[in-house]
């Protein structure tokens, strides 16, 4: 067994290998410079030291090449290191169409994990590898952050709206989940494990309810679906457009209007405004008659009820 810490931690992503390349480079730029510089300072200490008390160093009004030099070419390294970066930072925070949701909520001190299917996790998730996830993260208390060093991911939970990151797993195994962000006495034991699964393994996994349900029965509560019954959703909210309320059907992604004549589009974060305050954004055409469900349910329920009006589709 090994004791030591590795240099990086196990690439199990499909952009940790680009992450490691940024690193290296920014490492190896950095370390080059520096020994360049501390070489020309021990040199040029040497060389043009005073050999005598009264000696005076000549007058140098300096060169317009040197300049030109020292300045573009770290301007020419630093638009590399910005540009490699830029477009790494712009694609992670894009996830792809095609992935697959999954739902995080931070509690001190542990992480709630909801499958589309139903199945629930604490402090673990199961993920087929060779796939792209797409995971929505929320808090029900502080700022936590969400972070898979294997994958070289992570984002803060931050109360009272989503927030998303996403990665393809691509090597089976057991990965340490981590929160990077202080948050109480006992953040040091808010940790869990990414377990990745070849995909017919993690269909298996899923068919059977997930090992993990037995752990997270007891504190999982209703599903979405049970939850939008319970809460009377159902009522207004008809399939057919013809209730109280707004049809919630497709209604995700797609572009909303408001009373106000504005636009918005039903991503995440309006779906989870507008079930904790359903006033603050009215849409066209329909009476302020829902009530405002902030403080009645807990970020974990508004987490089910986000999941179940996703896949309510025609």
């Amino acid at each position: 067994m090994t004791t030591g810490i590795p240099f990086l931690p196990p690439s199990a992503s499909a952009a940790a290998s680009e992450f490691d390349l940024l690193y290296l480079f920014l490492t190896g730029v950095t370390a080059f410079f520096v020994v360049l510089v501390g070489v020309l300072v021990v040199y040029f200490t040497v060389k043009y030291r005073r050999r005598h008390p009264d000696q005076v160093g000549a007058d140098i009004h300096g060169s317009l090449v040197l300049e030109l030099t020292w300045t573009i070419i770290p301007l020419l390294i630093s638009m590399v290191m910005f540009g490699w970066g830029a477009s790494l930072f712009y694609r992670m925070a894009k996830p792809p169409q095609d992935a697959m949701d999954l739902y995080v909520v931070g509690k001190q001190w542990m992480w709630k994990v909801q499958h589309p299917e139903g199945v629930r996790e604490i402090n673990e998730m199961h993920v087929p590898i060779n796939r792209n996830v797409r995971v929505s993260l929320g808090s029900e208390d502080v700022i936590h952050d969400y972070g898979i060093p294997a994958f070289r991911v992570k984002m803060d939970a931050v109360p009272g709206r989503l927030t998303t990151l996403w990665f393809r797993a691509t090597v089976p195994g057991r990965y340490r989940i981590y929160c990077d962000q202080y948050c109480g006495t006992r953040h040091s034991e808010m940790v869990g494990e990414v377990i990745a699964l070849e995909p017919q393994e993690y269909e298996a996994w899923l068919a059977s309810g997930g090992s993990s349900a037995a752990v997270g029965g007891a504190a999982a509560g209703p599903s979405g679906e049970q939850l939008f019954k319970d809460l009377a959703c159902i009522t207004c909210h008809l399939a057919d457009g013809k209730g109280r309320g707004p049809s919630l059907v497709n209604v995700a992604g797609s572009v909303v209007h408001l009373a106000g004549g504005q636009t918005v589009v039903a991503d995440d974060n309006y779906l989870h405004e507008s079930i904790v305050n359903s006033q603050a954004k009215l849409v066209a055409g329909y009476p302020p008659l829902m009530p405002v469900f902030q403080g009645m349910v807990s970020e974990e329920q508004v987490m089910a009820l986000i999941a179940y009006i996703k896949s309510m589709k025609q």
